[in-house]
């Protein structure tokens, strides 16, 4: 056990976790009054609000978007051109900065902010994601379509090595850049993100799939638990330790993969313990995802904020607003952005297909973004074609914007009372087989 804790850590000081709150907004049980039927389809109360985040580096109104820039960089895009984009927080990964360039360079730097240029709140994860999916050769993608537990609990992608070995004091791992050998504890993890100076940061937690077995589930659910205890041990020496730096809130994350009692038991064990928010991770089933979500924030505490790691396709963004998620993020805008795809209120195209060759139009009628402001599909599709980088810049940019504005658009139809009809109406339009909207013929993807 970690030296720190054979001795009790004295509270964080109230002046100091008073840097960094949360307001409840409106809530959409009130503002939008639910009928009988939509609550039996929903399987219970809808638990949806906004809100006001308060940190040290100003305020992030919910629900919100929060771009994923992993590397202290939102792929492909400058900062300016996020916040221009009216994204209101980046979320960059303690693993991959613990790697490259070093939490020590971004403490010198001045924190995450300083370093990328960016002026607004910034979110860390805790590199327990990472290390568990590049550890068992998964890379960025693990398999949460189903439940299959036919196979053993430390699995690994086909053909590849496990890199991770997790045992009750932390992860060993080895780097997915060079094979270097590295450990991450709790402990060693609220060092890094101390270092790396997010506003926001995770606590060190053991991430399952659903292929995982029952009886693995529970043994890890409690290795979170006790993990996160040490997280907030560690978290309130620190704070002590670097009085002048601004104050970073830690949230605790609620693991369980599709099991009710598991997921309902962490939310309290979590829900307990000094946490200034939470972050609902670990294996989700799509079907399943309001669902998981509602069981977590019947038990979280509601004056504290929530964030779901890892979504950003339209139906679980709307399921996961209306189920009480105050923010989430995701690569996918700019990881499609790569290979040329592009969100429109239709759905999602390709920009690569022929047709655009000659299309002069933006890629969205009516969108304010930069992109759609200055350039043609036409263009984009011969940047793209060109293999320009360009190319990635300019869709990024638009797919940025449409997901932030759509969250956005979601806020101020829960405060204006129509929340449930502008969901019917995206999801109708994004989801519909018929294009009519659209100038020209498209190949959805």
């Amino acid at each position: 056990m970690p030296a720190n804790l054979e001795s009790p850590v004295p509270p964080l000081q109230p002046a100091r976790q008073s840097e960094f709150s949360f307001r409840v907004g409106k809530r959409l049980s009130e503002t939008c009054p639910p009928s009988a039927a939509q609550l039996a389809e929903n399987g219970g109360e809808f638990l949806g609000r906004t809100g006001t985040i308060t940190t040290p580096h100003g305020e992030i109104r919910t629900p919100a978007f929060i771009a994923v820039g992993t590397k202290a960089t939102v792929k492909s895009v400058l900062p300016e051109s996020i916040a221009e984009l009216g994204a209101q927080a980046v979320l960059a990964n303690a693993y991959h900065l613990y790697l490259q360039p070093g939490a020590d360079i971004l403490d010198e730097a001045g924190g995450l902010g300083a370093f990328m240029n960016w002026p607004g709140p910034t979110f860390t994860d805790s590199g327990g994601f990472q290390v568990m999916s590049l550890g068992s050769g998964f890379k960025k993608v693990i398999d949460m379509k189903s439940v299959d537990r036919s196979g053993p609990d430390d699995a690994v992608a086909p053909g590849k090595e496990r890199l991770a070995h997790v045992d009750e004091d932390g992860v060993w791992f080895k780097s997915h850049l060079n094979g270097d050998r590295h450990r991450f504890s709790p402990e060693i993890s609220m060092n890094v993100q101390h270092r790396i100076g997010a506003d926001i940061m995770f606590a060190f937690d053991e991430l399952t799939t659903l292929q995982n077995s029952r009886g693995y589930q529970e043994e890890s659910l409690e290795r979170t638990r006790r993990w996160a205890e040490r997280c907030v041990t560690e978290h309130v020496r620190l704070t002590g330790e670097r009085a002048g730096k601004p104050y970073q809130a830690l949230f605790g994350v609620i693991q369980g993969a599709q099991y009710e009692d598991l997921r309902r038991k962490a939310c309290r064990d979590l829900g307990a313990l000094n946490f200034d928010g939470f972050g609902i991770g670990g294996a989700l089933e799509k079907e399943n995802l309001g669902t998981i979500v509602r069981w977590c924030n019947e038990e979280l505490p509601e004056d504290k904020p929530r964030h779901l790691l890892g979504i950003s396709e339209p139906d679980d963004i709307f399921t996961a607003i209306e189920n009480g998620a105050d923010t989430f993020d995701c690569v996918s805008p700019t990881r499609v952005a790569r290979n040329s795809a592009f969100y429109h209120p239709t759905g999602r195209y390709n920009l690569s297909g022929a047709r655009y060759k000659r299309d002069f139009g933006p890629l969205q009628e009516g969108c304010d973004c930069y992109a759609c402001l200055n350039y043609s599909r036409a263009y984009i599709h011969h940047l793209f074609k060109a293999k320009e980088m360009v190319s990635a810049t300019l869709i990024s940019i638009h797919n940025e914007r449409f997901v932030v504005k759509m969250v956005d658009d979601a806020r101020l139809a829960i405060e204006a009372g129509n929340f449930f009809e502008f969901k019917a109406e995206t999801l109708a339009q994004y989801y519909s087989p018929a294009i009519s909207t659209v100038p020209c013929a498209l190949d959805v993807l």
